[in-house]
């Protein structure tokens, strides 16, 4: 549908920018200027204007909203996950926009598969405690978002945090759970995640710094002054982040500091938390290394360490003993394999658990903790899936605790015991309604690349014949940081897939799907490459008769949403419509700017153009926002939120008037701004509901689909 008449027009500022010899004018870059109030009725405007170039599809909305709706229960329990005498799981309940957390005692030998009732209110049964309910949190805030939720070792005290801008920095607090209430400590300006110390009174904390680094671990003492608490450990190297985490043995305290490429960990002993750390294996650059702590009486206490050390760019596993864990003791136990990733290590009493990835898909190994017996590879039912462990807060145990799912089947929690090999389900997500997935069929596609790259593609459709070419199809891409978009399920898409519109995720490089090769051949230099693979399964999918180009959308957020805006300039008479979400489309300007959040530590994933003359070329010739031409484009969707620290708003509003400013076409094209969010969007599930709502009523819209 053309866009109703006098859309938003920003005013051009000419501000010049110069690197390298190279001059560019950017007419829009006034729209950095986040006080300025020009800026803030520029982006009511365009809300306007979306608001009324899509009136028309309100009652399309709403039906939306309400079949989603229809489809989720409600009022809902998660699998229960144990430790020690208690068992702790998430309620939500209609009509709340966010879940309550609670806690029950375990249940009893011969009852391990109860599952709490998902009917009743928080409270109601005798023997389950409410720990922590969001939704009074949220109470008076429009906005808000949970960055920790710890409990004690003794289970008496809940450490949590809450942010309620959308700008990722979270107060900390220290609940009482026998009683409910918050504790006088209260620690503004922290970031994600804790971890308590085995005395129940001391929990550590991080910080970031100005541009959003999580770089200081904090110590804080329970019942002292919040200013009392003692830095442990402070990052001072810009292109490093820090995490602090309790490993499942409860032994230990971990302090990890990662950049892109490189990464250090450092111990404190649980017991002994004011000890200062004392590091595993300097730092090397190139050299990637993360610990899991193992106890057992057969073994002793030792680290089980993931690394790339030692010309495994696939990674292998090694063990240290916990005294000496300097490299020259790492002891190979699972070799690196040309064709299989190491992902990860989760260490219990009496087994070991092996995260790995082989032909595009993720598996679980399971192996001896001797590393002399035979090891196995959980069995699972799909050919294409998303599987991964779960929470599992104990160490011995016989059984793991994984997660399950694929584009037909819901998230699935299941128990797998280790012994017998024998998966029992505790609990899938209900689909309510009408929901049958023999009526959907899943294919595993491959496109070709320019390069020769075979490219593998996931894909949902209803059952029955392939297409004839004129189907309506959505394809998702995002293709950076070896992030895997692994085919899952999503009771949100069933709107699509009901009305014939296939789903397609495009795996294409720079993520990880097929290993750390194909995550290193679409990052720095490489990065057109993930362009390329993109447009490539696009092309295949029209080719094959699965969708053609008036009847094909695309789909992508933040780095996915930069995908956006480079396939948009590449090939725009291949798609109808596309919807960039937090779209990292002005990415040359930002990553030249070493003052905004985050970008030092980008430069190891799309390189330094202020030093590197070549990778200013690079990124110069695909920035999105730089690209734009006078020529044809597809229909947009573009959103961006007033607080995102990740992707500035800015960057999605000075392409769209860019865009409105350049381009030939009378397609609609559309800026979305939360002005009270950040990079995730609205927090509460109600709220985030309406949102997909109004992206998929955009996309039935463009594609001619009621």
């Amino acid at each position: 549908m053309d866009e109703p008449a006098a859309p938003p027009v920003a005013a051009r500022r000419p501000h010049v920018l110069r690197h390298h010899g190279d001059e560019r004018t950017d007419d829009w870059y006034w729209l950095r200027e986040r006080e300025n109030p020009d800026v803030r009725a520029y982006l009511e405007a365009e809300n306007t204007y979306t608001g009324a170039a899509t009136d028309h599809t309100a009652a399309l909305r709403e039906r939306l909203y309400e079949e989603i709706v229809s489809r989720v229960r409600q009022t809902d329990v998660s699998a229960p996950v144990g430790r020690d005498h208690y068992e702790y799981f998430l309620r939500t309940l209609e009509g709340s926009q966010y879940g309550v957390h609670c806690r029950r005692p375990r249940a009893r030998s011969g009852d391990v598969d109860r599952l709490p009732d998902a009917a009743a209110a928080p409270g109601t049964p005798p023997d389950e405690a409410v720990l922590l309910d969001e939704n009074r949190l949220a109470a008076d805030v429009e906005y808000l978002a949970l960055g920790a939720a710890s409990v004690s070792p003794d289970h008496r005290r809940l450490a949590y945090s809450v942010d309620t801008t959308g700008g990722e920095r979270y107060t900390l607090r220290i609940r009482e759970l026998g009683t409910g209430s918050d504790l006088a400590d209260e620690i503004p300006g922290t970031y994600y995640g804790v971890a308590w110390a085995n005395d129940n009174a001391t929990v550590f904390y991080t910080r970031p710094d100005a541009a959003m680094r999580p770089w200081q671990v904090w110590r804080h003492t329970i019942g002292t002054p919040t200013d009392h608490d003692e830095l442990t450990f402070q990052e001072n190297d810009e292109r490093f982040f820090l995490s602090v985490g309790r490993t499942r043995s409860r032994r230990v305290i971990v302090i990890a500091s990662e950049s892109k490429t490189t990464s250090e960990s450092w111990l404190v002993d649980a017991d002994d938390p004011t000890a200062p750390p004392t590091v595993v294996a300097p730092r090397v650059q190139g050299v990637e290394y993360h610990v899991e702590h193992h106890d057992s009486p057969e073994h002793g206490s030792r680290l089980l360490i993931v690394t790339n050390d030692g010309d495994a760019p696939n990674f292998r596993l090694v063990v240290a003993p916990m005294v000496t864990p300097r490299r020259d003791t790492w002891q190979e136990v699972v070799p690196h394999q040309p064709e299989v990733r190491v992902e990860d290590v989760d260490a219990f009493r009496d087994h070991i658990v092996v995260s790995e990835r082989a032909d595009g898909l993720q598996r679980i190994r399971v192996l001896d903790p001797g590393f002399d017996g035979d090891s196995h590879v959980v069995a699972l039912p799909d050919a294409a899936y998303t599987v991964g462990v779960g929470p599992n807060l104990e160490s011995e145990t016989p059984t793991l605790r994984y997660e399950y799912a694929s584009l037909q089947t819901p998230p699935s929690s299941f128990d797998y015991d280790v012994v017998s090999r024998r998966s029992t389900l505790v609990r899938r997500q209900p689909v309510l309604g009408r929901y049958d997935p023999d009526e959907y069929e899943t294919e595993r596609l491959w496109a070709t690349a320019p390069d020769g790259t075979d490219i593998p593609i996931s894909l949902v459709r209803r059952s029955g014949p392939k297409p004839d070419g004129g189907a309506p199809l959505l394809l998702y891409g995002y293709g950076s940081y070896e992030v895997s978009i692994d085919p899952g399920f999503s009771t949100v898409r069933l709107s699509l897939l009901e009305r014939g519109v296939s789903f397609a995720i495009a795996h294409v490089r720079g993520g990880g799907e097929l290993g750390r090769g194909w995550y290193d051949d679409g990052k720095l230099a490489h990065k057109p490459n993930t362009f390329d693979d993109f447009v490539a399964c696009a092309e295949h999918l029209v080719a094959n008769g699965y969708t053609a180009p008036d009847r094909l959308a695309a789909r992508g957020g933040s780095a996915g949403g930069l995908l956006m805006g480079a396939v948009a300039n590449l090939r725009p008479d291949l798609f109808r419509a596309i919807v960039a979400e937090v779209p990292f489309v002005d990415c040359l300007t930002t990553i030249l700017d070493p003052d905004l959040p985050l970008t030092v530590t980008e430069w190891e994933e799309w390189g330094d153009p202020i030093t590197d003359a070549e990778i200013y070329r690079v990124m110069k010739a695909y920035s999105p926002y730089d690209n734009v031409e006078a020529k044809d484009y597809p229909a947009m969707l573009v959103t961006a939120g007033i607080n995102d620290p990740r992707v500035q708003y800015w960057e999605p509003a000075k392409w769209v008037a860019k865009l409105r400013a350049t381009k030939t076409d009378d397609r609609v094209l559309l800026l979305k701004t939360e002005l009270g969010a950040g990079h995730g969007g609205r927090s509460g599930r109600y709220d985030a509901w309406r949102d997909e709502a109004f992206v998929l009523a955009f996309v039935l819209d463009q594609l001619g689909v009621a």
